[in-house]
């Protein structure tokens, strides 16, 4: 297979997908600068604007992340990527995300990964998603799309294992 493009622009009924870009900083930070979007995250100070601004950094590296705009309000509402994309399984995962709280338990989360899973499924074979085992919320989220809990694992940063685990989730297609 050839490379895969990771950052289309994906654009939804309420949403657009749009790639993340170093331009997009403040408005992401704006969105992301609620300390309740974070409570139950594995970095729960991701709202303070030095730590935000490394996990930026790191999504902007990966070259898989989005920015996500509210199309109809033209308004940064949060982010999300694609990682461990493995070539060989044809599996990727999705993760990184965070969504401004007005965009919590309606519609755009689950817009939002179906626009991310569509476009996997041209290259990919599972898609996996990654949540913080704290994270309550977003777990729920997960189970009320259709996704199985399927495994935990600890997280390993730069072979360092850390002192927490993720649920990864795997979404179960009807036969």
């Amino acid at each position: 297979m050839s490379e895969v493009a990771f950052q289309p622009v994906l654009k939804g009924q309420h949403i657009t997908l749009l790639p993340l870009q170093t331009a997009h900083f403040a408005d992401l930070y704006q969105a992301a600068s609620d300390p309740l979007i974070w409570q139950q995250h594995p970095e729960p100070n991701r709202y303070q604007r030095e730590v935000f601004a490394g996990f930026l950094q790191g999504a902007l590296a990966s070259g898989s992340a989005f920015t996500i705009i509210d199309h109809h309000k033209q308004q940064v509402i949060g982010s999300s990527r694609y990682y461990d994309w493995d070539p060989v399984k044809r599996h990727i995962v999705i993760g990184y995300t965070f969504l401004t709280r007005p965009y919590w338990g309606g519609s755009t989360n689950a817009e939002l990964k179906k626009l991310m899973l569509d476009y996997a499924a041209q290259f990919a074979e599972v898609a996996w998603l990654c949540i913080g085992s704290n994270n309550m919320r977003s777990r729920r989220a997960a189970e009320k799309l259709g996704f199985i809990f399927s495994h935990e694992q600890l997280d390993v940063v730069d072979g360092v294992p850390r002192d927490r685990v993720h649920y990864y989730y795997q979404l179960l297609q009807p036969s």
